[in-house]
């Protein structure tokens, strides 16, 4: 089987299912891009939206889909990804992670959260390719995140997509005053969004992991795009399984400051 990538994907707001952005299409095609080189056998996302004290992963054989947000059109919770689960696979993490020193929990009943479910209603709508979600530590930082990547890496070896899903800047104030000012959707990105971006998409392609765990000592307005880490993990989590430089999939803005760029390492 051939080694398939790990990915870092953007996911937005909620309203990405139902909206036609830029962002919107790409994903909508990513599913056909990964499958030109091998069909996945099975998925494991990692999401900005679970968070945990160390790493858990779902058991769950039925895993739901779960609305983890609030106050958008009903016509959003109508949707469903009805996708198996992936045991097996889960019980495969726990093993990685304790092989590299890193102890990790089961959940039985827990399903995907919307930086989950909503990629994958776009890449693979069909819902036919077994899942299972690994949670994120936000409190021991990027390195450990980076690790935990690592740790995985053999997964993608053995027909496992390792989909990490966050957002290249995420500002929600921002985003929140701009789109209360009326900014549209394809509005334009503040300076500070562009220069960060920039610089990310720049030490992807240079493989310079180092400066990516460290991106708030060097980042251009670190702070600004991010004022809490917990979207920025997920790309060092994919970074470190991919083991090498990553090639830029998509680039582009929503509401003027929120990143939905993507990358595909390996």
């Amino acid at each position: 089987m051939t080694t398939l990538p790990s990915l870092f994907i953007s996911h937005g707001s909620p309203m990405m299912a139902l909206t036609q952005t830029p962002a919107h299409e790409f994903l909508g095609s990513l599913g056909a891009q990964i499958d030109r080189r091998d069909r996945p056998r099975a998925i494991l996302c990692v999401s900005a939206h679970w968070e945990s004290r160390q790493p858990v992963v779902s058991s769950a054989s039925v895993p739901e889909t779960i609305y983890d947000f609030g106050g958008f059109p009903d016509e959003l919770y109508q949707l469903r990804y009805p996708a198996p689960g992936a045991p097996d696979l889960a019980e495969r993490v726990v093993g990685l992670l304790a092989d590299a020193g890193l102890p990790c929990d089961r959940d039985l009943a827990r399903g995907l959260d919307h930086g989950a479910w909503i990629p994958l209603l776009l890449g693979y709508p069909a819902a036919d390719i077994p899942v299972t979600q690994l949670s994120i530590q936000h409190h021991l930082g990027p390195a450990h995140q980076y690790a935990v990547g690592q740790a995985l890496a053999p997964l993608r070896r053995e027909g496992v997509l390792i989909l990490c899903s966050g957002a290249i800047t995420h500002n929600l104030a921002d985003v929140q005053q701009r789109r209360a000012g009326g900014v549209p959707v394809d509005g334009p990105s503040p300076d500070w969004a562009a220069e960060f971006e920039a610089w990310v998409v720049d030490r992807v392609e240079a493989g310079a992991m180092a400066d990516l765990v460290n991106y708030r000592a060097g980042a251009p307005h670190a702070a600004m795009a991010h004022p809490r880490d917990e979207h920025f993990l997920p790309l060092l989590t994919a970074a470190g399984a991919g083991g090498e430089a990553g090639r830029t999939m998509h680039r582009s803005f929503e509401w003027g400051s929120l990143g939905m760029a993507a990358f595909a390492f390996g």
